[in-house]
């Protein structure tokens, strides 16, 4: 007890004392310490841009990145306060924040595998691109030139505190770092202005108001702050070759039922920001001055980065990564239905529907894999470096494996025909972009994901031997790996230990040989009707239209209250370019819901195929009042005012438009027609260059096929309709066995 009373004393005298120094710092007579500051910073800047490489943009301190600092030049590291300096008050948010990814964002292998490839090949001043969000602190003093010579130890923090709660505003259409940070304080003066640097931790408990004011700004709450990160995209400075997307997490929320502003999702939900899922609040353990009635908004960002955790032996991370990951509420896995030897009848639902399986027979089995709960596609962003896989499996009643699709080989490699949430981005030559060579991306021979509401239907065919005579289990997992095994042999060698692989969600189903009874559903079981739509969803991604056209009917029938189920077939029709047989069930929809925008939406477009352009407007404009950062409906608005002549609001429609996603290629383009029709040279030759920049290369797909001529078996993934079938015994131990 006296040695802790001990203990407790010293580090209280350590405290005063640095305190003291602190406010001497600040108070010595005839300074003023904001002079002082500012003097050091220009003094600093002005040697950093002597030899800086302002290699794409004079003056530009972040390009091909976008970070951005008030005043627009560097900051020396020490003008951001260190975050143990930070953790003395807030010990629960340092403690979270040390083990979650944003601290880690810059110091790990996963991360300096690609980033240390970039700067060998093509320079450091191209590490800027990714570092405005990896690396602020870097890029604000200048780091990424080959002229630095300046301590690097700001790595080992990535996105410090005074990172984020520096950042004044964002623009969520640009990412790469698209934010404009204030010089760092975490103190304001009595009239409002930013203190730079450190103060004495009794000035902060004595003013806690001004310190609020310094470092929590209302944006700091919004999806959109996410965005300056969480969206990203390839400039031609960056590969030599044109602006690709790569990726946009915002925007897919965006366009999500959690944002609502989107009509044209699935389903509809509660509004919900990056911030609600991925800080959701919870006890504070430790000391935490930022807690509110007990609870603490969490600094661990909790997502899908098992291997940062893993690798720094962070287990409490880990744990509660995984237990996120595993918590049941983002997907929902459904072995749907049966089809048994030559006939095509589709046996569905299982376990509503009463049926017979014979031994020796070929049977298909329909898995619809279904996006619940996840604001962005899943898997979002660098889709190329992480695994997630459907593993399904055939057993007899001895747990005897009869068929598998989705297993993991002896070097820990998955197997190549599994049907995987991925994409493959190639190159010039065809190969796949390994070690996430993005500046290399010319194409993408596929992409698998899962948008957010939205449902994949996975169909597996395999034999069942005659010599079966007992019940025989089918069990579909969806499972996720961050990151896949070719990129960590890629990092560590093939001997390092097996990351973790996390099963997301799963559904088993025992069916007997001979006659099945309907059985009671699982408490996770969608309702029937549901299950249909989800089916449909699937099917209609497929554009298998007729399949897709029968399951949403069923929904009708088993919901016929429910105004999703027209429109659905009325959208059938629609992608079916059917658009007579649309008008009856959008019909029905609106008599159910009069003003129901989604049902507005789609009716539009019959409209316009029927040239009955006064209901065309009148529809589209309904859906843009009620939400007006539907960029669909902006979109066919602006388009459906160029077809009537009406120029001025076609404009105004397409500009609204790029004021919500810059990036549309219908906007650049008819902008484009727009303002060389009206006079405006330069205008029109401005949205031209955009859309001509922003258009995928015309060439692209040939690289694509390369790549997949090469791969058989992604072949097939890259097509929407596909069955995953048995192999040969001899095959399949060869791909168990490589």
């Amino acid at each position: 007890m006296l040695r802790s009373q001990t203990r407790t004393i010293c580090a209280l005298i350590v405290l005063l004392v640095i305190s003291c120094v602190l406010c001497l710092r600040t108070t010595r007579a005839g300074e003023d310490p904001q002079a002082q500051e500012q003097a050091a910073r220009k003094a600093y800047a002005d040697t950093i841009r002597k030899s800086y490489n302002f290699a794409f943009a004079k003056g530009s301190i972040s390009l091909p990145g976008n970070a951005a600092v008030q005043g627009n030049d560097f900051l020396e590291p020490g003008a951001f306060p260190d975050a143990t300096y930070c953790g003395h008050c807030h010990q629960e948010a340092y403690h979270q924040w040390r083990q979650a990814l944003h601290s880690n964002s810059f110091r790990t292998p996963f991360y300096r595998q690609s980033v240390n490839i970039l700067i060998r090949t093509k320079g450091i001043e191209f590490a800027r691109h990714c570092d405005s969000c990896h690396n602020p602190v870097a890029v604000m003093a200048g780091a990424l030139d080959s002229h630095y010579t300046g301590d690097r130890s700001f790595d080992r923090d990535g996105l410090t505190c005074t990172v984020c709660h520096s950042i004044q505003s964002v623009d969520s259409k640009l990412g790469n770092g698209g934010f404009v940070m204030a010089v760092p304080a975490v103190m304001v003066d009595e009239q409002g202005n930013r203190i730079p640097g450190i103060v004495p931790y009794w000035e902060i408990y004595a003013h806690p108001e001004r310190h609020s004011k310094a470092v929590m700004q209302p944006i700091l709450h919004s999806a959109q702050f996410c965005a300056a990160c969480h969206k990203a995209n390839l400039p031609p400075m960056l590969n030599g070759y044109k602006w690709i997307r790569a990726f946009t997490a915002y925007d897919e929320w965006q366009n999500s039922k959690f944002s609502q502003q989107n009509p044209l999702t699935f389903y509809q939900g509660d509004f919900t920001t990056c911030q609600g899922c991925h800080m959701a609040r919870s006890s504070a353990a430790l000391p935490e001055a930022g807690a509110k009635n007990g609870t603490f908004a969490s600094h661990r960002w909790l997502a899908g980065n098992t291997a940062v955790p893993f690798y720094y032996g962070f287990d409490e991370q880990l744990a509660k990564t995984i237990d996120f990951l595993r918590s049941g509420n983002f997907m929902n896995v459904d072995i749907f239905g049966l089809k048994i030897g030559d006939n095509p009848s589709l046996i569905a639902p299982l376990g509503s529907v009463p049926f017979t399986l014979p031994a020796g027979q070929t049977v298909e089995a329909w898995v619809v894999i279904q996006s619940k709960n996840i604001g962005h596609s899943f898997i979002p962003e660098v889709r190329d470096l992480y695994e997630a896989w459907v593993q399904f499996t055939v057993t007899d009643s001895k747990g005897a494996e009869l068929y598998s699709s989705g297993f993991l080989r002896p070097d820990g490699s998955l197997d190549p025909s599994a049907h995987s949430f991925t994409n493959r981005p190639v190159n010039l030559d065809g190969d796949f972009v390994d070690n996430h060579m993005v500046w290399t991306i010319h194409s993408v021979a596929y992409d698998n994901t899962v948008q957010s509401g939205r449902s994949a239907l996975v169909r597996y065919r395999f034999e069942l031997p005659a010599r079966v005579k007992g019940p025989v289990t089918l069990t579909a997992r969806v499972n996720y790996r961050h990151l896949r095994q070719s990129y960590l042999n890629d990092i560590f060698g093939p001997d390092h230990p097996a990351y973790p692989v996390v099963e997301i969600a799963s559904r088993a189903r025992t069916l007997a040989i001979g006659r099945n009874e309907p059985q009671p559903a699982m408490p996770n079981d969608n309702p029937d009707w549901m299950r249909w739509n989800n089916v449909g969803i699937g099917l209609l991604d497929e554009l298998q239209h007729q399949d897709s056209l029968d399951a949403f009917e069923q929904v009708v029938r088993l919901n016929p209250g429910y105004k999703d189920g027209y429109i659905n077939v009325g959208l059938d029709y629609l992608d079916w370019e059917k658009y007579d047989e649309a008008r009856e069930p959008l019909e029905m929809a609106l008599k159910l819901h009069p003003d129901d925008a989604r049902a507005l939406y789609y009716m539009a477009l019959v409209e316009r195929r029927a040239r009955n352009s006064a209901a065309e407007v009148a529809d589209l404009e309904k859906v843009v009042a009620q939400y007006p950062d539907c960029r669909d409906a902006r979109r066919e608005l602006g388009i459906s005012y160029y077809q009537q002549d009406r120029a001025d609001d076609a404009i105004a429609q397409f500009k609204a438009l790029q004021a919500i996603d810059p990036d549309d290629l219908a906007a650049h383009y008819n902008l484009a027609v727009l303002y060389r029709r009206k006079g405006l040279k330069e205008l029109a030759q401005k949205e031209a260059a955009q859309y001509a920049i922003k258009r995928i290369d015309p060439g692209a797909p040939t690289y694509s096929l390369d790549y997949l001529r090469q791969h058989p078996e992604m072949n097939i993934e890259s097509v929407p309709w596909h069955v995953h079938s048995a192999k040969p015994n001899e095959l399949q131990r060869a791909a168990r066995n490589p």
